[in-house]
C-alpha cells in the first residue's frame, strides 16, 4: 500500500473513519435504489450488471439486464452462446468488446473452475475483461470481501473528501484513490459500502451539477468545508475524437432486399451487420471496419467506382439526397453520407466477403450497431415518411 502522506493526503484517525462508515451506510440504508442486481448475491448476475453499467446509465441497463439473464441464465449458457445472439442481446449498449470479453471469461470459468464463479479477488481479477474495479465490486457484493470498487464516481467522491490534487483521468493516479478507499471501506458491509459510494457519486456528488449541501457525508468533505467543490476532482480535458468521413451504400435488388455486410471479428463493431461502408479520403481505401487489410486505391478515384471495384456490383445510382448520419465513439467521430443504388439483375455476391441480401422486415434478426440503426432510420424516414 502506498503512503498517502507522500501525496499530501492526511488520512483520518480510526474514530473519524468509523463515523464516516456509519454515516454513509445509514444514508444508504434509507436511500438506496431498488435495482434488480441488488436483490441477489449471485456473482454471475452481479458481474453482468457491473459490466453493463460501465459507461451506461442505470435506466438504460435494467431492460438489457433482465433480457440478458432470460437469454443466458447461467455461465454455461453465456459460454456457449452463438455470436449473433450474443451481439443481439448487447445491441445498443455499445463498447461491444465488453460482451465478447464476458463470453471469454465465462469459457475461462468453465475451463478453470468447472463453471463455478471464483471467490477470491485475485482469481476474479484474472478473468478476461475484469479489471480492479469490477473485481472489487463482485468480491465485495457477492462474497463480502473488503475489496474497494474504485471507478470514476468513487474517485470523484474521494477527491472532494480529501481535496486530492491529482488528475482522476490519469490511470497512474488510480492507486491514490484505491489506497484511500482501502482504508475507508467497511469490513463488515463492504458491498453496501461500495454501492453507497457509487450511488453518492452518480447523484449528489455527480460530475455535473453536484449538490454538496445534500451530501450525507458533507461534514467529512474537505472540499465542502473549504468551499472548493467546484475545483475537485481535477480532470484534464481528453483528446477530441478524430473526424472520419464515410459513405454508406444502400443497395436494393429487384426483390426489395438490401445488401448487408458482416464486419469481421476483431475489428471495430466486429460481428455486426451494416450497409457496405467506404471511407472518403484523398487516397480512398476500404475502412478497416470491414477488412483485415485495407485495399489502397488510386488517389481521387470516385467512391461509386470504388464500390463497384471492391464489391463487383454495378448498381444504378439514385439521385435522392438523404440526411447524413453522425455517430461519435470515444476516439472517432463518424460523418456518414448515404448513397442509394439499385441492382435489377441477379448477380452472385463475392464469396470472400460476408455479404447477404436481407429484407427490411428481417432486420430485427440481425445485430446492428448504433451507426447502422441510425442509417436505417434516416433512410426509411426519407423513403416512407
Amino acid at each position: 500500500m502506498i503512503d498517502l502522506k507522500d501525496y499530501g493526503i492526511q488520512m483520518w484517525d480510526k474514530t473519524k473513519i468509523a463515523d464516516f462508515r456509519r454515516t454513509l451506510l445509514s444514508w444508504y440504508d434509507q436511500e438506496k435504489r431498488d435495482l434488480p442486481w441488488r436483490r441477489t448475491k449471485d456473482p454471475y448476475k452481479i458481474w453482468i450488471s457491473e459490466i453493463m453499467l460501465q459507461q451506461t446509465q442505470v435506466s438504460t441497463v435494467i431492460p438489457y439486464y433482465n433480457r440478458f439473464l432470460e437469454w443466458f441464465p447461467s455461465i454455461w449458457d453465456l459460454a456457449q452462446a452463438p455470436e449473433e445472439k450474443l451481439l443481439k442481446a448487447w445491441e445498443g449498449l455499445g463498447y461491444y468488446s465488453r460482451v465478447r470479453n464476458m463470453q471469454a471469461a465465462a469459457q475461462q470459468i468453465i475451463k478453470d473452475y468447472n463453471g463455478s464463479f471464483p471467490q477470491t479477488y485475485a482469481e476474479i481479477v484474472q478473468l478476461k475483461g475484469i479489471g480492479p474495479y469490477t473485481a472489487g465490486a463482485i468480491a465485495s457484493i457477492a462474497f463480502d470481501l473488503p475489496e474497494p470498487a474504485v471507478d470514476g464516481n468513487v474517485m470523484r467522491v474521494m477527491a472532494r473528501l480529501f481535496e486530492v490534487d491529482y488528475d482522476i483521468g490519469n490511470p497512474k493516479n488510480r492507486k491514490i484513490f484505491q489506497a484511500i478507499t482501502e482504508q475507508l471501506i467497511d469490513p463488515v458491509r463492504p458491498g453496501d459500502f461500495n454501492q453507497a459510494l457509487m450511488d453518492l457519486g452518480t447523484d449528489i456528488e455527480s460530475a455535473k451539477n453536484p449538490r454538496p449541501e445534500e451530501s450525507p457525508v458533507r461534514a467529512f468533505s474537505a472540499a465542502y468545508l473549504h468551499k472548493t467543490v467546484d475545483k475537485y476532482p481535477i480532470k484534464l480535458p481528453k483528446k477530441k475524437p478524430r473526424p472520419i468521413h464515410l459513405q454508406a451504400f444502400i443497395i436494393r435488388n429487384d426483390k426489395g432486399e438490401f445488401l448487408l455486410e458482416k464486419n469481421i471479428q476483431g475489428r471495430l463493431l466486429g460481428g455486426f451487420w451494416s450497409f457496405p461502408i467506404l471511407e472518403t479520403e484523398p487516397i480512398a481505401q476500404q475502412l478497416n471496419l470491414f477488412e483485415n487489410k485495407s485495399d489502397t486505391i488510386l488517389k481521387n478515384q470516385p467512391q461509386k467506382n470504388l464500390f463497384r471495384q471492391i464489391y463487383q456490383l454495378k448498381p444504378q445510382w439514385s439521385a435522392t439526397v438523404f440526411k447524413s448520419v453522425q455517430h461519435t465513439f470515444s476516439h472517432q467521430k463518424w460523418q456518414i453520407e448515404l448513397i442509394e443504388g439499385f441492382i435489377a439483375d441477379e448477380v452472385p455476391l463475392l464469396k470472400d466477403k460476408n455479404l447477404r441480401w436481407v429484407a427490411a422486415k428481417e432486420f430485427s434478426a440481425y445485430p446492428f450497431a448504433a451507426p447502422q440503426k441510425k442509417m436505417v432510420d434516416n433512410y426509411l424516414a426519407a423513403k416512407w415518411p
